[in-house]
């Protein structure tokens, strides 16, 4: 089937220049690539329903022949309504058309026909509107495609049968016969045929299985060798001695079971691979990932090494300096902050320590990264929140060591089929406890009406001398009725938090002004933030006790989740706010879990199935290939997917051996787009 995707799609019968854009929007070039466009659904014509069983508003096939027309009825705007009776020689139904004068021609041409659509029931008169109509002998399941304007899923369909026409007798199917066995997967040929014009519908479910399965597998054939290629290099310092228990000596608590393991992880990496450590912490908020950054840190300084730790703001890195100073104070590590915002002079005496070796640990912004800063001994490099970099960031301070071990801590929880697939490059620890005595905080979900009573549950809590945050989707107003964050603060004024002190924040203001509101809410000079999704990740205000967010369906759960964690860090109990009208089945369910759980990873896992691998790092941020037919949410393929992989690449590193060229070639097809060229 390799040669199909050479073939041009404009080469098909049917398909002229100008449909081929058409195909183009949709992905497909090639002949192979329409064979590889699987269905979105099917629809059931094998089975038609006589006119009085058909079931009411459920869409089904009605075998039945032309009865008899009625004149067409004009309507405003240029618009036809045409109508002709069928029937089955029972009962008669009318079907209606919409401007559909070719349908309406061809039923009215008389014969025997399948009608597919929703059959409304009115006593003894039924009706359908707009249905689809195929000649009697389609009688069978035929495929439902994704659209683009232009295109119809008839039209994909009969190109798709010209398409199966081009096939060999036999294809040359990518999987080992022996995993097909193994996993109890279809060959290639029946999976095709199935996919796109099944002979039932268990045909349908063992072709859906055996293409999932291939797509996954070669998703985690791609990962694995992108790993594999990421770690040729040698560690240049390696961890002699494991200094933990003498760090947890120091420590004024206990850390966590999952703190422990992760303090584990890390040092097995460093002192038993050849290569550098290159692993995520991905914890909660507030589960404890900066002692874990500590730990690592105490053990690499003691063995030589200097750290550095990235931070993506001012106020995040001026956090963590204090953070990681306080639970390292009792030891001898000479720890350093640098920032664009410190003195000229500072900045010369951190560069000369930094290079002469005295300073063990650094945390800073991307000011670490300038030409002047030099390490002696760089053999640690931390970044929090590593997806707010960018990859030249990432690079150039990795660069000021040798082949140094890397540690990325990201308080995003994602689900582990995601995490395995995003970060196929970095081994994963997730710290899954929270510590003792972190507070529980309590959501609830209100509508517009019950704003003002909100607004004096906040006040309440602000003449206790407490803080609010408020979160707007959107910056400014335009067409949509969101609220703004600039208009929300004019609107305060005419509400029970007219005598508070409010702060705007939003994603279109400079760094320097967003760290100046931080610092004044940080500080206690604001009483209300008012704040676009920018205060996500990051800083932690224990005074702030209260997140109210408008427009709540329009965020992901994740972010909901994200947004709720600014508040509970102190001793004082806590609040979340979700405000929103939309009063649809899904925006209940998908809101209902927020206050239903606090736990990250339950609702990061509900909201890959709600929404999607999108939801977590916008619109292809992810960097995955796109996926046609498997489920990232499905852990079962991911597991037993990376089983099969881990068996292919221990006897075929290079996927070299004739029975695995063709999942070489689908594993550089389906990494093309995104960095295929590292497959080679």
């Amino acid at each position: 089937m390799a040669s199909l995707f050479r073939v041009p799609i404009e080469n098909m019968r049917g398909v002229g220049e100008k449909r081929a854009k058409l195909y183009r929007k949709l992905g497909i070039n090639s002949v192979g690539d329409l064979i590889r466009y699987y269905p979105r659904t099917y629809e059931d014509w094998s089975t038609p329903y006589t006119i009085a069983d058909a079931p009411e508003n459920t869409a089904c096939c009605i075998k039945a022949a032309f009865d008899r027309s009625y004149s067409p009825v004009r309507l405003s705007g240029g618009r036809t309504l045409l109508k002709v009776s069928v029937t089955d020689g029972e009962d008669f139904m009318t079907i209606t058309f919409f401007n559909q004068l070719y349908y309406y021609d061809k039923v009215r041409s008389g014969g025997e026909f399948l009608f597919y659509g929703v059959v409304k029931h009115y006593g003894e008169y039924f009706e359908m509107t707009s249905p689809a109509i195929l000649d009697k002998t389609d009688q069978g399941i035929h495929p439902v495609y994704s659209l683009t304007a232009g295109l119809t899923s008839r039209m994909i369909e009969i190109t798709m049968h010209q398409a199966m026409r081009m096939l060999p007798e036999k294809m040359n199917d990518p999987i080992p016969q022996n995993i097909l066995d193994e996993y109890e997967l279809c060959d290639l040929d029946f999976a095709i045929k199935n996919i796109h014009f099944p002979e039932n519908p268990e045909a349908v479910e063992k072709a859906k299985k055996r293409l999932a399965f291939e797509e996954m597998l070669v998703l985690q054939l791609g990962m694995a060798k992108l790993k594999s290629g990421s770690r040729k290099e040698t560690a240049s310092l390696k961890i002699i001695n494991d200094y933990t228990s003498e760090f947890t000596e120091i420590l004024p608590y206990q850390l966590t079971g999952a703190q422990q393991r992760a303090i584990s992880d890390c040092i097995q990496d460093m002192t038993l691979l050849s290569y550098p450590m290159n692993r995520l912490i991905q914890g909660d908020v507030g589960s404890g990932k900066t002692a874990v950054a500590a730990a690592v840190c105490y053990t690499a300084i003691k063995n030589g090494m200097q750290c550095a730790f990235m931070a993506p703001t001012e106020i995040l890195a001026a956090q963590h300096y204090q953070a990681l100073t306080e639970l390292l104070k009792n030891s001898d590590i000479h720890i350093s902050l640098l920032t664009g915002s410190v003195t000229p002079a500072k900045k010369r005496k951190i560069y000369q320590e930094l290079e002469s070796g005295e300073i063990d640990l650094v945390i800073g912004t991307h000011a670490l990264i300038s030409e002047q800063v030099h390490f002696r001994a760089l053999g640690l490099v931390i970044t929090d929140e590593q997806h707010r970099f960018g990859v030249a960031q990432r690079s150039a301070l990795i660069a000021k060591g040798e082949s140094p071990h890397i540690l990325v801590m990201s308080a995003t929880p994602i689900p582990r089929t995601l995490a395995l697939m995003i970060f196929g490059d970095l081994d994963l620890s997730v710290l899954d406890e929270m510590p003792p005595g972190r507070q529980k905080v309590d959501t609830f979900l209100i509508d517009s009406e019950k704003r003002n009573r909100a607004y004096r549950f906040v006040k309440k809590h602000i003449d206790n001398g407490n803080q609010c945050y408020i979160v707007c989707p959107l910056v400014e107003q335009n067409e949509s009725e969101l609220q703004s964050a600039e208009e929300y603060i004019e609107k305060l004024h005419n509400t029970p938090l007219q005598s508070c002190r409010t702060g705007l924040l939003h994603g279109k203001m400079k760094a320097k002004e967003k760290d100046a509101v931080m610092t004044a809410f940080a500080a206690g000079d604001i009483d209300i933030l008012v704040s676009t999704t920018v205060i996500e990740v990051g800083v932690n205000v224990p005074n702030a006790v209260i997140m109210m967010i408008e427009n709540a369906e329009r965020f992901g759960l994740s972010q909901l989740h994200q947004l709720r964690g600014r508040v509970g860090r102190g001793k004082t109990k806590s609040y979340c706010i979700l405000v929103s009208d939309n009063d649809s089945d899904t925006s209940l369910e998908r809101l209902g879990v927020m206050c239903k759980t606090n736990d990250g990873f339950k609702i990061a896992d509900e909201d890959l199935r709600l929404r999607g691998p999108g939801d977590f790092f916008g619109s292809r941020q992810h960097g995955l290939p796109e996926l046609k037919i498997a489920s990232i949410s499905s852990m079962d393929i991911v597991e037993s997917t990376q089983d099969a992989a881990r068996k292919i690449l221990s006897s075929d590193p290079l996927l070299e051996e004739k029975e695995h060229r063709g999942l070489m070639f689908e594993t550089k097809r389906l990494f093309e787009k995104v960095g295929g060229e590292q497959l080679q």
